[in-house]
Formats: structure tokens, sequence, C-alpha cells
């Protein structure tokens, strides 16, 4: 049994293969943590201690004992009021007006098979593969009731945490604060990991040391965000790829998120992840309930590249679904960079004639097909395609398409408006706006409220008549703008950033399930909206607007720490690139974007013949590699922000098989010799470079290295493949 109750002593085990996670009602009810980390046997209750802390306060029910606050007791699920002044997991805004909530444990009910969230994101398991356990506190005298949501995975060494809050008084609440996980540590001194950036440079990866005091990061922008990722990981100090602790936290939810990590007066540290609570304030009448988005957890005892592959595997596995969660997927050309709006149904069609001739496997038609789209400043909401553009209907071009033996796909942005548009002029009230207040712009559009059901029925019923003219493949669902007027002419204001990202699961889960078949990439600007939320309802994500492949070897190192390579759109485009001006070798170009879903963004009638076979040679060999690179085990072997070359390797799962990547990202004269060193292979076997046929030991490469070849020219790249011998 993954989930264990001791009666006797109301202490709740959770194992994994390789983990453990321990928590205890305590006499008074309250329910503490005891421990979160290598696998164990026994009781961890040794661990709590009890001192007169002195302006540490003491709850009313241990009377006139000094020694027992819960501003130093570690905790399941802290809220505010109870004598813990350090940050609380939730605030409670109650009907005499005060801000408490002091939660004792009611009743348990351990379950077989992995709960799910009504209207949200969240893992799922087979009935043999998860347990859950579901704890209930409530605060007795407001009456409002949290059941806390533990599910398990044993095999996968993953333990994920939700939070549904009701109110079961007879008055209002108001929900100000709530994180779906909490980590209470009473001793250790750990480095915080998050991923921060902006706008076409996501996801750089920042370690800082977590001292006395609170650091917060998060979003307030409607989504996760392109400044902060919702994953964060607490490492030990000396943790690196190979060697240490670490603990993983990743929220599954693409709006509004807080990440806060505190070390308090005795040196303990406190994680906490969940909703933000700016914008943030959620009335719950008696009887309502607010669901708080799940949180994924994970432990590594053996450092960082084992913590990723557990993350990457549980994504993969457990988050996303359909058609193309284990497929690879289609080798695609879009036709933005090719073209930006200035195209017609010709373009796009001898785009097709390209593809069909370098082995691509199909066609996107990106902005600018419908509506008055002829920039960015207007079109958006009116989704009928723009025949006259096109000069044919769109079932038309489709089926001209097809016939090359070319798949095709469209690009929508559902959530957006512009004002130049018949949408906006017919339905202004359904655009996110303050009233008396002039609007936020941004490209010149405006936000849908995706919170009001009757904006989501409209627009989905425009984009299905769309869908249904022909046979699309691939939708990429773009979101190009942040979310300022944050007001709904039918919702609480509280509730609207909240109900705004429910209301897009919707949208998607109801598009899913009407077009089983496609497959969706999600898009915000690139990475503004790249978290395991979308991740259930599109199993790949533009990774970054930037598709400089030297910027993408950062970019992508980022992404990897949680993400799997199966998940990250990464396409070849045009040199100079459009984003830097940097121009790379096509090769280079080639070995970046493998590390993801692989896809081209240029125009291939501007390349020469020799450019043109050597695609046809990536094509052919991303097709061949394709099962290792989506479900392989991925390693790190450099930081690209530190070292003077970028690499990374996938290993098959019997691990007979590797493809080493290297990008050389310095050159100096008279070049030292940078030695990579390969990990997941077989120590006791003898691998061979299928190019060259030379051969090594396993635990050579490992422990000594390949050396990489010292040549001239800049941003060189080398893909090496490693065949276990027979």
């Amino acid at each position: 049994m993954a989930i264990q109750y001791q009666r006797e002593k109301r202490i709740f085990t959770l194992h994994t293969e390789h983990t453990t996670y321990q928590m205890k009602v305590d006499d008074f009810g309250f329910l503490l943590h005891l421990y979160y980390g290598g696998k164990i046997s026994g009781d961890m209750d040794y661990l709590l201690t009890y001192y007169d802390r002195g302006f540490s306060g003491n709850p009313f029910d241990v009377g006139s004992n000094r020694t027992y606050s819960m501003d130093v007791q570690p905790q399941e699920y802290p809220g505010m009021g109870t004598g813990d002044f350090r940050s609380s997991a939730l605030i409670i805004h109650n009907t005499d007006e005060s801000d408490c909530c002091d939660l004792r444990y009611v009743k348990h009910e351990i379950k077989d098979g992995k709960y799910a969230l009504e209207g949200l994101p969240a893992v799922y398991a087979a009935q043999g593969e998860a347990q859950t356990l579901e704890i209930l506190l409530e605060d007795p005298v407001s009456k409002v009731q949290v059941l806390l949501l533990y599910g398990v995975l044993e095999k996968d060494d993953i333990i994920t945490r939700s939070v549904k809050i009701r109110n079961c008084s007879t008055g209002s609440v108001t929900v100000e604060k709530a994180a779906s996980a909490c980590l209470d540590f009473v001793a250790g001194d750990f480095d915080l990991i998050s991923f921060c950036g902006r706008h076409t440079m996501e996801r750089n990866l920042q370690r800082r040391e977590i001292g006395y005091g609170s650091y917060v990061t998060g979003s307030r922008r409607g989504t996760s965000s392109h400044q902060h990722n919702p994953g964060v990981i607490l490492a030990g100090r000396d943790t690196t790829e190979d060697y240490g602790s670490c603990y993983g936290v990743l929220f599954v939810y693409s709006g509004n998120f807080m990440c806060e990590t505190e070390k308090d007066q005795f040196g303990q540290t406190r994680v906490l992840m969940g909703l933000q609570s700016d914008l943030f304030h959620y009335p719950l009448a008696p009887g309502e309930a607010l669901t708080v988005p799940e949180t994924i957890l994970s432990y590594s005892g053996s450092g960082l590249s084992v913590l990723s592959q557990q993350f990457h595997q549980c994504i993969r596995d457990h988050i996303c679904r359909g058609k193309y969660k284990s497929q690879p997927r289609p080798v695609l050309i879009n036709s933005w960079e090719a073209a930006y709006f200035d195209f017609n149904g010709e373009t796009i069609c001898r785009l097709a004639q390209e593809a069909a001739e370098l082995g691509i496997d199909m066609v996107v038609m990106d902005d600018g097909w419908f509506g008055k789209r002829e920039d960015d400043n207007s079109g958006l909401g009116d989704w009928q395609v723009n025949e006259r553009k096109l000069g044919c209907t769109l079932g038309e071009m489709v089926e001209r398409i097809n016939g090359l033996g070319v798949k095709f796909g469209i690009w929508i942005e559902p959530e957006m408006v512009s004002e130049d548009s018949s949408l906006y002029r017919e339905h202004p009230d359904w655009a996110l706006r303050i009233p008396g207040r002039k609007p936020v712009r941004c490209r010149n559009q405006l936000v849908l409220d995706f919170s009001r059901k009757e904006v989501r029925d409209f627009i989905f019923e425009k984009i299905c008549a769309v869908l249904d003219q022909g046979n699309i493949e691939y939708v990429k669902w773009d979101m190009n703008r942040s979310i300022a007027d944050v007001y709904s002419m039918e919702n609480s204001q509280g509730k609207v950033s909240y109900e705004y990202v429910l209301g897009v699961y919707d949208f998607l889960e109801r598009l899913l399930q009407k077009y089983p078949d496609i497959l969706i990439e999600g898009c915000s600007g690139g990475g503004g909206r790249f978290d395991a939320g979308m991740m259930y309802y599109t199993p790949q994500i533009w990774c970054s607007d930037n598709t400089d492949a030297i910027d993408r070897t950062r970019i992508q190192y980022g992404t990897s720490f949680f993400y799997p390579v199966s998940t990250v759109g990464s396409h070849v485009s045009a040199v100079p690139n459009h984003q830097t001006g940097r121009s790379v070798s096509l090769c280079t170009r080639g070995v970046v974007a493998m590390a993801g879903t692989f896809g081209y963004e240029l125009d291939p009638g501007k390349l020469s013949d020799a450019e043109k076979e050597e695609i046809r040679k990536q094509v052919r060999q991303y097709k061949e590699y394709a099962p290792m690179i989506q479900s392989g085990k991925y390693y790190r072997l450099s930081n690209p922000f530190e070292d003077a070359y970028a690499a990374w390797m996938f290993v098959s799962e019997g691990g007979d098989r590797a493809l080493l990547n290297v990008v050389m990202l310095e050159i100096h004269g008279n070049m030292a010799v940078s030695y990579v060193k390969p990990r997941g292979l077989k120590a006791g076997c003898v691998y061979e470079d299928r190019a060259d046929g030379r051969r090594y030991s396993g635990a050579a490469l490992m422990e000594a290295g390949l050396p990489m070849p010292v040549a001239q020219g800049e941003y060189l790249a080398y893909q090496i493949e490693l065949i276990v011998c027979p």
C-alpha cells in the first residue's frame, strides 16, 4: 500500500518507490508535517521539538504550556490567524470581518486510484497505478472546511497535492489567498532554483541561496508568463546534476500563480505554491467551494537529472493526453517566418509542394487567413475565412495540399479581439475592460472575457465552423498579450482571473472532445504559457518566439528541468535570424531543433539545392531518432550560461542507444579542447560511434569524456549516435 495510516499515533505515511512523505494529527487536531525525502521506515515524529519561543504565541488549547506554538511547528496547511506568523497557505476573510482560519482534523479516507479535479487539469493514472488520500480539516468557529487531496504514483516517485475549500457556514466568506501545497522543513540549508526570463528569452535558470526572510516569485499577467515559470526546485547547497538532494514543486495551472520560500527565525524553511493573491478575492456563498489547482511534488536523492526525468515521465504519461500523447509528432513547416501576413492560397500550396519534396509532413497556415487581417492591428474575433485573399475556399485549398501527400494545420487566437473588428463593434462588452477607463492595449488587441460562457460559446461555434471546412489535423492556439484590465461585466471581480483560466480550459476540453484527432500546439507569444496545465490539453507548446539556435540552447536548457522534450515546439528558422540577426549553420540549427518536436520556420524556395538536400537528411534523421528523443531519458551535460559549449543527450530506455548533441558556443585562438562526458550509458558495455565506427567503453566515456574537435568557425555542432556493440 502506497498510503498507510497508524490509528494509534494518527500518522499518515505516503510511500513511493524511492521516497517517503509523513504527517501526523496531534493531540489538538493540528495536522503537522513530519518528513519528506528519501525512503525510510519508522515514525518521524521524534523530529518535533518543543521549547518556550518567547514571542511565538500558544494556542488556547494547550493551556499554560508555553512550549507549543504554531509559529514553529511544521504544518501541512497553515492558515492565517493561528499564531503562525510565517507565510500562510490560506487566508479566509470571514463573515464577521476577521481574517482567520484555524483548521483542525475531522476525518480522512484512503482510496484506490487518483483523484480528478472538475474543470481543472491534473495528473491522471490508471486505477492500479495510484492511490488517493483525502484529509478533511475544519475551522470549528467559521465552519470553513478544507479537503486536502494527496495523490501518490508509487512507481513514478510522484506525489500530488490539491485543496478544496468549502463554505459550510450560513454566511458568506472570501478566500483571499490559497495555496495547494506547503512544504515545511525543520532543518537544512537550501538553494532555490527558479526559472525567470522575458519574451523571446524564457526560463533562464536562477539559483540563489535561501536566506532569512521571504522570496516571492509568480505572475500577475493572467498567464503563467514568460517572466516566471510556475515550477521551482529546492536543492541542497552541494546538489549537482548527479549528486545531492532536491525537491521539485510544479504548479499545474496556466494563470496567475505565486510561489513563496521563507526561512524563519529558527532556520526552518517553508515553500508554498498556489494561486496569486493579488487580483484574487474569491467569495464563497454558503455551500459553495473553490478548488485550488494541483501541485506536483517529486524528490531525488541522486541529483537534478533524476528529478527532471521523474517530472518528464510524469508529464508524458500522466499529464499529456490524446492521440499524440506517445506518438512521434509530424514534422511541420510554418508559414509565419516564411511569409508573415503576405501570402495567399498559392503561397501556402507552394510551401506544401516544397514540404512534400523535402519529406516534411505538414504545412501550417499561420496568422492572416481570416477577416480583415492584413496586419496585427485588426480582425481578431472575426473567424471567417478570407476566401478573397486565399483565392479559393479553405476546403479547396486543404484538399489540394492533401493531394500532395501533406497534412494541413492552421493558426488561431480565440481569446483575443481587435477593436477594429466586427465582433468588437457588435459586442464591446465582451472584452475585459474597466468601466470609465480607457483600455490598456497590447498589439492593438483586447482580451475577450472567457470567464463568460456565452462569449466562449460564440467563439467556439465560429472556430468549429472553420475546422469543419476541411481535413485540418493541427491547430496552433496562440495568446499574444498579458491581461491588464481585469474586470468582467458578469463575474465578481475577485474571481475573474481564476474563472478566465477555467474558461480557457473548458474551451480546450470541448475542442478536444469534438476533434480528438487534431494535434493542438499551445503558444502565448512563444513560451508565455508554457506550463503543465496547458500540456493537459496541448501536448506540445511553442517554446519561444525566439528561434535563434544559440539562444534556444539556453531557453531549452531551462525548460528541460521540468518539461520533457516531447512538449517543446522547436523549429529550424531562416538566417540571419529574425529575432537576433545571427547567422548559424543549417547543421547547428537542425541539431538544436531536434531537442524538440522539430519543424521549419523558413521559405524553402529561397534555399540552395545543397541546403534542401541537407534538410531532407535532417528530416530522415529526426524521424529515425524520434522515438528515442521523445521518450528516452534526457541528460543535461553542460550549463550553456557558463560553459564553452551546450551539450545534452538522449538515451534509449534500455541504455543500448544514445544520441549525443553538442553546440560549441565559444571560439578562441589556440582553443582548448572540450571533453564532453556522456551519462546514462551502460558502464560495462562497448559503444560504437555509428558515423565512424570507433568504439569506446561506456565507463570510459562517462568518466573521461569525449574530446570535441577544435575547428575554426562559429557555433559548430556535432551529433553523435552511440550504439552498444553486440
